[in-house]
């Protein structure tokens, strides 16, 4: 069972460093549909996976002297990131309390994403035919950041192929240099999610050793999708995202047949 999470980890999270969406879009649905863990055990594992991914790339980024991160801009959608996270998680713990089967929460949760990708998907495969802009206003970064953390943590993803849309839209970013700050946001999101989760004591009753070998299949799928963005194209690299969101929004048509048929 555990083999399952690890594969499954690894593979999203090499897409997902190469896409720069994190990688929990993947992981999310996928082992929804397997049925193998409760809904907020998954969000759990996806969260810890996806921090353990985006901590190593962000410090290849740095060590390496490549970093494309734009702090100026980043570090505002980061800490609107935070906060939209705390109102995202609120809103869906409301939402998971109005059914005596938290699964139901998790089909409605798994239709919402499936619109979310649909939107993300038609923007990015028509970027090109749209003017982009160039935001540099602090409290306008802080507010896009807000809406991408709700988004990504109501939906229990991390945010990431939002974020890839929003920085294109938003800030006239390139797919690499997007995918380097979208990674960031998604650590700094992710990490203030962890926070929640350990005093909600979910965390405690997940076995520590599939917490680790997912957090150590993400880095090595991190690595792995690290050096291939390295050697593609930045068309390749939208191709990519667009395919990996078709296979989500797939994932997400049969678990919403499965938890509320």
């Amino acid at each position: 069972m555990q083999i399952i999470c690890y594969f499954v980890t690894f593979f999203a999270c090499t897409i997902g460093r190469i896409c720069g969406m994190g990688g929990g879009v993947i992981i999310k649905p996928v082992l929804d549909s397997t049925g193998l863990y409760e809904v907020a055990v998954i969000n759990c594992l996806s969260g810890c996976a996806v921090i353990g991914m985006s901590s190593w790339s962000i410090w290849k980024f740095v060590d390496k002297k490549g970093s494309r991160i734009q702090l100026d801009v980043t570090i505002p959608l980061a800490i609107g990131a935070v906060i939209g996270g705390i109102v995202g998680k609120k809103a869906y713990e409301s939402i998971e309390g109005l059914f005596v089967d938290s699964n139901t929460a998790g089909g409605i949760q798994a239709a919402l994403l499936f619109l979310a990708v649909l939107a993300t998907l038609i923007y990015t495969a028509n970027q090109r035919r749209f003017a982009t802009l160039h935001t540099s206003n602090k409290l306008a970064c802080v507010s896009i950041g807000a809406g991408l953390g709700m988004l990504g943590t109501f939906l229990g993803i991390g945010g990431g192929p939002f974020n890839m849309a929003a920085l294109f839209f938003f800030f006239s970013m390139t797919p690499k240099d997007a995918t380097q700050n979208s990674l960031f946001i998604i650590l700094i999101s992710q990490m203030a999610g962890l926070l929640s989760t350990i005093q909600s004591g979910i965390l405690f009753t997940i076995p520590a050793s599939l917490i680790c070998g997912m957090v150590l299949c993400g880095i090595i799928g991190g690595e792995i999708g690290g050096r291939i963005n390295r050697h593609i194209s930045e068309d390749t690299v939208t191709l990519l995202l667009n395919a990996s969101m078709v296979l989500v929004m797939l994932i997400c048509i049969y678990n919403v047949g499965k938890y509320l048929a």
